[in-house]
């Protein structure tokens, strides 16, 4: 076997990251399942919504489907119908049905029907404007609610994508759900919101999108950029990502501190920033898997990123079986998001030099802290010019436990590691125009075998 070692002296003592983080790691994962374990993947399901069997058509409500038609107040009253019946399906059938904001209720399912489009009002119509835009399809504090159908909703985003560069405009989230446990998005397919598609926040729980397709123009198209164009933000404990295809003009998923007990399965990303934790992190994000998915030209395959002032423990991540092709940086996990020096923001330019004259500070209640990942099973082509890859963090807080196993990433750039404790590379190969494995390191210790 052989074997290589490179150690560069750490700048501040690990045991004082570990101390601070351990009592959060414990509770985290004191209850929950082990997701590295491919039996107890293959079971994981988080509860389903509960939905009882009554039916209520909107165009019962007043709803007209010819695509011009304002239908907020017979969607809603369809809504509202069910919700004093106690629950059940409402009805979007073929058509082209224009609506504003709704609210979703409990016990609710919202099912779009093949051949039907539910279309959120265009800008000039949409209520509020650019000044205070509602969400379009939203709940809090809700139980049981899913949104479904083979159909499709269309948030008419290109005239409000502008807008993300206009201090002070608001945008309207396409499904924004807030607090709510056992809940359903199943098959539809999200065009072209005016910002994120689905935003999953709060307290939720028991959460799965499965078979949803999310489509946007990537953040750089020549035509129409879809600027936070989000697919799939979901913070919360116990959920489920599977069975996606997913192209967006911003993160393809992400997710904020306070959750834990995530698996992101059988997916394919095109345009985006990639499968993304952060950069709000504070309240920790623990026992995440992403596993058998495909990226294509994504921007990061991998994006771990957050900074000081709104950090939190990061541990026990799973990322395995992934395919990449043509993206921008295949991994990268970093804690200076929001560095002010221009720097410390060229990532794919970022050697040891710079990144470890970064200053530290003291650890803080929400330094970030990143620790025990894995990264299994990957192979990588980035696209040219870009480096392999970059683990960058703090001085203060060295990313620590990191495992790359039978990594094979193939780029005209090193992969930069920096700020770094105890990473281990098994079995990997990273091919770069330097040679084979002839990594960028500062501040890190970084060991090296064959197996």
């Amino acid at each position: 076997m052989k074997h290589s070692s490179l150690v560069f002296p750490p700048r501040c003592a690990l045991a004082a990251c570990v101390i601070l983080a351990a009592p959060v790691a414990a509770a985290a994962l004191d209850a929950a399942p082990d997701l590295f374990n491919p039996a107890v993947r293959a079971a994981f399901q988080p509860e389903l919504p509960r939905i009882p069997d009554r039916t209520f058509d909107i165009k019962a409500y007043g709803a007209v489907g010819d695509d011009h038609t304002a239908n907020t107040e017979a969607i809603q009253s369809a809504i509202d119908a069910a919700r004093k019946a106690g629950g059940g399906t409402v009805i979007v059938p073929a058509g082209a049905f224009l609506s504003g904001p709704i609210r979703l209720a409990n016990n609710i399912n919202l099912r779009v029907e093949a051949g039907a489009t539910l279309r959120m009002l265009p800008l000039d119509r949409y209520p509020g404007g650019t000044s205070s835009p509602g969400n379009f399809i939203e709940g809090s504090d809700l139980h049981d609610v899913a949104i479904t159908g083979s159909g499709t909703i269309d948030g008419q985003g290109k005239p409000w994508w502008p807008f993300a560069k206009v201090k002070g405009a608001g945008r309207p989230r396409m499904i924004k759900l807030s607090g709510c446990k056992r809940v359903l998005i199943e098959r539809v397919t999200l065009v072209n919101s005016p910002m994120f598609h689905i935003a999953i926040s709060g307290r939720s729980a028991e959460v799965t999108v499965r078979g949803v397709t999310i489509h946007a123009p990537a953040s750089d198209d020549p035509v129409a950029p879809s600027h936070n164009s989000d697919a799939c933000d979901v913070s919360g404990t116990n959920i489920l990502i599977r069975d996606c295809d997913i192209s967006v003009g911003d993160d393809n998923f992400t997710c904020g501190g306070g959750t834990s007990n995530v698996l992101i399965t059988h997916n394919t990303y095109g345009y985006g920033h990639g499968v993304s934790i952060g950069s709000p992190t504070s309240g920790g994000v623990s026992n995440l898997a992403v596993v058998d998915c495909t990226f294509n030209r994504t921007e990061c395959g991998i994006r771990i990123k957050s900074d000081r002032d709104r950090g939190g423990l990061v541990t026990h991540l799973l990322y395995e079986n992934l395919r990449m092709t043509d993206v921008r940086c295949p991994i990268l996990v970093y804690a200076a998001y929001m560095a002010p020096e221009r720097e410390y923001r060229d990532l794919n330019k970022l050697t040891a030099e710079i990144a470890t004259r970064y200053p530290g500070q003291s650890l803080q209640p929400r330094t970030p802290i990143y620790r025990d990942i894995v990264f299994r099973n990957i192979t990588a082509t980035a696209e040219k010019g870009r480096r392999a890859g970059l683990i960058w963090g703090l001085p203060e807080a060295p990313v620590t436990g990191l495992r790359l196993e039978n990594v094979k990433i193939t780029a005209d750039r090193p992969f930069g590691i920096y700020n770094a404790n105890d990473v281990r590379m098994v079995g990997s190969t990273i091919t770069t125009t330097e040679g084979v494995n002839k990594l960028s390191t500062g501040n890190a210790q970084v060991d090296i075998a064959d197996r």
